[in-house]
């Protein structure tokens, strides 16, 4: 162990024992206790979000669009959303609705990483996402100290969507800031990742050389919170079947709505396969906290995913050129004139979604 990292694990139990925090100390053992139960990490792939630096963002580096989305172009049409929204409700002058503006139209045209708008400057991230897994357990399904809602409705209820609490998350957690401690778990999985690179030979060669290459132009690490999400077992292995959410019970609502009904909708699913998801589905209601369901012999468990970025002196490291894209850039939002109003589609023209 260096001396940085040495120091680091100090200073992380040092604080740890000065807040004198009952349920921090639980966590801590609770962490101990399944690092050895799951110690290998399974990559997930990578996630991209949008960072900003600027009057908006405090002068740090912080999240403005969760790191959940698959492809960098996918960050992208976040940036774009945001951009749009922003003219459109937010701003009060017309030049700065046309610079935000001219941002989105950019946006639409060209795969843009990082741009400056109204003195801030954004840029497309990426980081990895990860769960912890046993030689025989499978992933690490949520923990009991992890934080689940007040209200464990299994309906959805009107209002905004619960999202992860990534947004204004700082990314310069470096040695002198005093939130990068959090734990003395955390600050020792930080250590084991540092230098955590792709290998193999399924990984291609340029993915592999630009893994090692971030480690060095990007040394530092950022842990962002933990997200969960549903896998199912598969004849090789566990693959995700939900997008990332805040809590282990938005996972296993998420689970629930599939077997309620939607994945037979959606899959065209047989009468008989209907009504065990439809009994599975109470089953599920009657043991809220329950983390896995096998349902005619496919298995479904609620994952604890992590997520990592890496930063460098210049801040959070940009889209990889081996990441893969499955989109190109497009309009996503309707036209936006100088004074904030949506103006009607050229005849030859389908209206996208505002």
């Amino acid at each position: 162990m260096s001396d940085n990292w040495k120091r680091r694990m100090e200073q992380a139990a040092a604080d740890l024992l000065r807040r004198d925090d009952p349920v921090a100390l639980v966590r801590e053992v609770d962490a101990l206790d399944a690092s050895a139960r799951y110690p290998y990490v399974w990559p997930r792939g990578p996630v991209f979000g949008v960072a900003a630096l600027g009057p908006g963002t405090d002068s740090r580096w912080r999240l403005v669009c969760e790191a959940t989305e698959g492809t960098p172009q996918e960050a992208r049409d976040a940036l774009n959303s945001l951009l749009w929204f922003q003219a459109k409700d937010e701003v009060g002058t017309v030049p700065e609705r046309r610079e935000l503006l001219a941002a989105v139209r950019l946006l639409e045209c060209e795969r843009i990483d990082e741009l400056t708008v109204l003195g801030t400057r954004y840029r497309v991230v990426r980081g990895d996402e990860y769960a912890r897994c046993g030689l025989t357990e499978g992933p690490e399904p949520p923990r009991p100290t992890d934080p689940e809602p007040a209200d464990r409705s299994w309906r959805h209820e009107p209002g905004p969507a619960r999202t992860l609490p990534d947004i204004g998350h700082p990314l310069d957690a470096l040695p002198d800031d005093p939130t990068a401690s959090p734990s003395i778990m955390a600050e020792g999985n930080r250590q084991a990742l540092r230098g955590f690179t792709y290998e193999g030979e399924h990984v291609q060669p340029a993915m592999r050389a630009e893994s090692r290459q971030a480690v060095l132009d990007h040394p530092e690490l950022v842990l962002l919170p933990v997200g969960f999400g549903v896998v199912k077992r598969t004849g090789s292995g566990w693959t995700p079947a939900s997008q990332l959410l805040p809590t282990p019970h938005d996972a296993r609502r998420v689970l629930h709505d599939g077997l309620s009904g939607a994945w037979a909708d959606m899959y065209d699913l047989d009468s008989g396969t209907r009504e065990a998801h439809t009994r599975a589905a109470g089953r599920l209601e009657a043991t809220p906290h329950v983390n896995e369901m096998t349902v005619q012999g496919d298995t479904y468990r609620i994952c604890r995913v992590e997520r990592m970025l890496r930063t460098g002196p210049d801040g959070p490291e940009p889209p990889r050129r081996s990441d893969p894209e499955t989109t190109e850039p497009m309009r996503i939002h309707a036209l936006l004139n100088e004074d904030g109003l949506i103006q009607p589609e050229p005849d030859d023209s389908p209206s996208p979604a505002a």
